[in-house]
């Protein structure tokens, strides 16, 4: 098979170029060899005293982390224990009537309204009740230092006093009391 003169001049040319790219890249390096400077044994020492060094702070590390973890547990008991919305509203409403049923006479709840959840920092819910009870004024100071008193962690966000009964000394007192709660329980945003 005989090749046109262009295909004999293209075929030349590409093995040139392949000739002189194979030279290129073989060709040896003027430039003397020399070790890494992480290889040499000075250097291996200095990192294996650096990873000893740092190894040595793992347990006084692990010893913080458990006393840390076991701080947030006692503080986290205070959380109001509540697998459902409605569970959590619901036992901020039974502490408020234990707290009132100890007076003497016993304070009743008249009215409740259930307010939802809502965020409180990154990790935790905040429960909203709203009360309305009728009592004397010493009544109300004692269930408010009763409240604050509480192990539970709840707080009083909202405090609405007026007369009931001038002739009996009563109060009609709008009382919302806030309970933290796990995050688990805040509904996600939707967006």
């Amino acid at each position: 098979m005989k090749l046109s003169p262009f295909y004999r001049r293209m075929l030349w040319l590409s093995i040139a170029l392949t000739a002189a790219y194979l030279i290129i890249y073989n060709w040896p390096s003027s430039a003397p060899t020399v070790a890494a400077a992480a290889d040499t044994p000075a250097r291996a020492e200095a990192r294996l005293a650096q990873l000893r060094d740092t190894a040595a702070t793992v347990p006084a590390k692990e010893k913080i982390l458990k006393d840390a973890q076991a701080d947030l547990a006692a503080r986290e008991t205070g959380l109001i224990a509540a697998d459902t919305v409605f569970q959590a509203q619901a036992q901020l409403i039974q502490i408020i009537r234990e707290v009132g049923h100890r007076e003497s006479p016993p304070v009743e709840i008249r009215n409740t309204e259930a307010f939802g959840i809502r965020p409180f920092g990154d990790t935790y819910g905040e429960a909203t009740v709203s009360l309305q009870i009728d009592c004397r004024i010493e009544q109300l100071v004692n269930i408010l230092a009763s409240i604050a008193a509480r192990p539970e962690l709840i707080s009083t966000s909202d405090l609405r006093v007026t007369s009931a009964n001038a002739k009996d000394k009563t109060v009609m007192v709008r009382l919302t009391v806030a309970g933290i709660v796990p995050r688990k329980l805040v509904p996600e945003k939707r967006s």
